[in-house]
Formats: structure tokens, sequence, C-alpha cells
């Protein structure tokens, strides 16, 4: 059993979530500032905004996917040389179309050192 003191509280707590729910200002994809797609947004995308688009890995919408693209590229499995060339040639030209700077000169450079290893 419930005390009047709980009802009034659960009352309170429904109408208060009403209200959030009809604001106009509620954020339903993603947080102030954020540039991360959704993923119907990411969906929706065409192959070709992909850097490995068989795969649909690694969109190149933006600046910050194309650098997240260079970091996590090590990480895509099951991809050939061929596709990890194509791949590369499409996120170099993101970054020239971003405004981004790449220190490594080809994509075998990323697998030198450190914990990344060509698959």
């Amino acid at each position: 059993m419930s005390t009047e003191k709980q009802k009034r509280a659960a009352r309170r707590n429904l109408k208060q979530a009403r209200t959030a729910r009809r604001s106009p200002n509620r954020r339903t994809t993603r947080s102030r500032g954020s540039t991360a797609l959704t993923t119907a947004e990411t969906n929706d995308l065409p192959d070709s905004k992909f850097a490995f688009p068989k795969q649909r890995k690694e969109p190149l919408t933006d600046a910050r996917h194309v650098r997240n693209a260079v970091a996590r590229f090590d990480q895509v499995e099951d991809v050939s040389d061929s596709d990890r060339d194509r791949a590369w040639r499409r996120i170099r030209a993101a970054a020239r179309r971003y405004d981004v700077e790449i220190e490594a000169r080809g994509w075998r450079q990323l697998f030198e050192g450190g914990k990344a290893r060509k698959r």
C-alpha cells in the first residue's frame, strides 16, 4: 500500500514528465554542440560518404569524422589491401576538403610501431 505522500509525489513526477515531453526546446537527437551523427543520419548517408563503402565504415562527413577515420583505420577488419588503398584516398580527399592535416604519408605507416599491426 502506498501512502498519500507517495501518491502526491507520483502525480507530481507524472506531471513533470508530461511537461518535459511537450517542451519545445527538448533535445531529441543529440546534445548541444555535438556533431555526432545519429543512427538514422548514418543510415541515410550514401555509400560514397564512407571510407569503406562496402562495409559502410568510417563516415567522412566533417573534420571530426575524418580525424576519427584516420585514428581507427587499423581497426577495420576483413578488408583487403586494395580496399585500404581506396579508403585511404577517400580519407585524404576528405581531409583536404575539411582542412585536416594528416601526418602519415600512407596507410601502412599507421600500422608501424605501437599496438596497431596489419591483420
